[in-house]
């Protein structure tokens, strides 16, 4: 059975994913902590962009170091294998980190194809863009905020084709947050006006 690749973002009502430290955390909660462990327990790998991948190489290390709550979460990240897409020379002082060679459908594509759990991947939009363009990206988890954030850089980009996604699973959150679970829609609905019409006796 072929590796699964998941991606899991914070989002706000309108579509923001640019800097969830601004808007995300009052709304964190143990319900929203469990669905973010539930997506990396059953990973091996992780793949990142350059940016995420220094903000998580800038912030993880030093709580598992420290020793406090978080350590044990941050000694999970720092054992797993991690993939970052750069078109630089990224610092990857962080334990078990690699850059990836090829572009992203390549890597994804021949990761799915070897052996081992699933691979995973937090934030990093343009690769998630990327995945979804390539029909690589078996679920997106969506953790929906209840705020307009109203600026800021969008999941969803200009472009074409269109991309179908079939809603999987979904469940709120006491604060309001939706965690709703995507995957790729093979055999999207079809219709125009004509056939809203007649759905509604007209």
């Amino acid at each position: 059975m072929p590796r699964k690749i998941t991606a899991s973002m914070f989002i706000s009502l309108d579509g923001v994913v640019e800097a969830p430290d601004q808007w995300h955390f009052p709304y964190f909660n143990d319900e929203m902590g469990a669905a973010v462990g539930a997506s990396l327990n059953t990973a091996e790998v992780l793949l990142f962009g350059r940016r995420t991948y220094d903000s998580f190489a800038g912030a993880w290390p030093g709580r598992e170091a420290a020793g406090g709550e978080e350590a044990g979460f941050a000694k999970q990240l720092g054992d797993m294998r991690k993939i970052v897409f750069s078109h630089g020379r990224p610092d990857l002082s962080w334990r078990n980190s690699e850059q990836a060679r090829g572009d992203v459908a390549e890597v994804a594509a021949a990761l799915k194809g070897e052996p081992g759990g699933d691979i995973a991947l937090s934030g990093s939009v343009s690769v998630v863009r990327q995945l979804l363009a390539a029909g690589l990206l078996d679920e997106l988890h969506l953790l929906v905020h209840p705020i307009a954030v109203r600026k800021g850089m969008r999941l969803f980009d200009e472009g074409e084709p269109s991309i179908p996604l079939k809603l999987l699973k979904s469940e709120t959150f006491t604060t309001g947050v939706l965690n709703l679970v995507y995957g790729p829609d093979t055999a999207p609905p079809t219709g125009g006006y004509e056939e809203a019409a007649a759905a509604l006796g007209e």
